[in-house]
């Protein structure tokens, strides 16, 4: 093949959820098309997050939960590459890796998914103190604001497990997960009710599939790059230099609104308490209208938080992190810190 990797095999790890294959497939699909010639092989692998069942997220504190293990096996050489949902990736990778894929991202928003018995309800038509299960702060802190006569409890596990616990116990009124997830796993008909951003925003990356290979292997790097998707790679560089500014993960609620428009990336950013009772939120806009330059030369790979996207003219990704940066730093100056240090210990205590 014209890129190099010629007739080898190329190895692609995954965590083994349902969901992770499905995406990993669906990765590896759009490789074969456009590489017939090679062999893709996929390897799937448990990760700390799926094995730990009885924690919240946020309680466990480590920032690679969905990763770790996969970046070990990319270290060892054991795979070539790893398909990974956007959102669980943190903002600063492990040196020697990087992500060199950025696929079309899918529905970002969240989704409620009702038990059987509230079919044809929404969140505001349930009745008072019914239970709904989400085991995102970010979610949780929003729609408590919202609809205050409602409670939120932990539900953790993957999309099937979380599922089949509302299904088939009496607990849940209702659980909260992303539209991207569900309608990968073909069960956009349990979609109840769609959150637009006014009630819900959602997390950074969310909806995007990322592919984290090892920074130095010119060969695979440059095979998977003709998956990245523009705009999705623009939004999603605000979005990441947005949450990195503010330090934010999965232990404080973060969350983000972003649009392409024109040549226009306009991105909402908010930061929450626990209980949503104190809140910032602001938008900014910039122009990322670039033409791609040649840039063949030392700063070939230019990082922007953790992406490398060759084909993306660098001027746009510049534009699209300083966006982030702003905008967080907009909140920070604001009071951000002082809600997001107290949701950290409230949440670790």
């Amino acid at each position: 093949g014209e890129n190099g990797v010629g007739s080898r095999v190329v190895r692609v790890g995954t965590r083994r959820s349902q969901l992770a294959r499905i995406q990993t497939d669906s990765v590896v699909g759009m490789l074969c098309e456009l590489y017939p010639d090679l062999r893709f092989e996929i390897v799937a692998m448990s990760t700390t997050g799926d094995k730990i069942l009885d924690t919240a997220l946020s309680k466990i504190g480590e920032k690679n939960l969905f990763t770790k293990e996969l970046e070990n096996a990319l270290e060892r050489n054991e795979v070539d590459l790893v398909v990974h949902s956007l959102k669980d990736l943190p903002t600063s990778l492990p040196l020697g890796f990087t992500i060199g894929a950025v696929c079309k991202r899918e529905n970002p928003l969240d989704a409620v998914v009702f038990h059987p018995k509230n079919c044809g309800k929404t969140l505001s038509l349930l009745p008072e103190k019914s239970v709904i299960g989400t085991s995102s702060l970010r979610r949780a802190a929003q729609l408590k604001m919202k609809f205050p006569q409602l409670e939120f409890r932990d539900i953790r596990g993957n999309l099937n497990t979380r599922l089949k616990k509302l299904d088939e116990k009496e607990d849940f009124s209702a659980v909260i997960l992303a539209a991207a997830g569900l309608k990968r796993m073909g069960w956009e008909n349990r979609i109840g009710q769609l959150l637009s951003p006014e009630d819900c925003l959602y997390a950074v990356g969310q909806g995007a599939l990322a592919v984290e290979v090892r920074a130095k292997d010119q060969e695979i790097l440059n095979m998977v790059s003709a998956l990245h998707d523009t705009d999705t790679v623009l939004c999603c560089i605000a979005e990441r230099a947005f949450m990195k500014r503010l330090e934010g993960g999965c232990s404080v609620p973060v969350a983000v609104n972003t649009v392409l428009k024109d040549g226009q990336l306009y991105l909402t950013g908010a930061v929450y308490s626990l209980d949503g009772s104190d809140s910032l939120k602001e938008t900014m806009q910039t122009g990322v209208n670039y033409s791609q330059q040649n840039e063949d030369g030392p700063n070939d790979d230019v990082q922007h938080v953790g992406i490398t996207a060759k084909n993306v003219p660098s001027q746009a990704q510049d534009a699209a992190e300083n966006l982030g940066v702003e905008l967080a730093s907009l909140l920070l100056s604001k009071g951000a810190k002082h809600i997001l240090s107290v949701a950290r210990q409230l949440n670790d205590a």
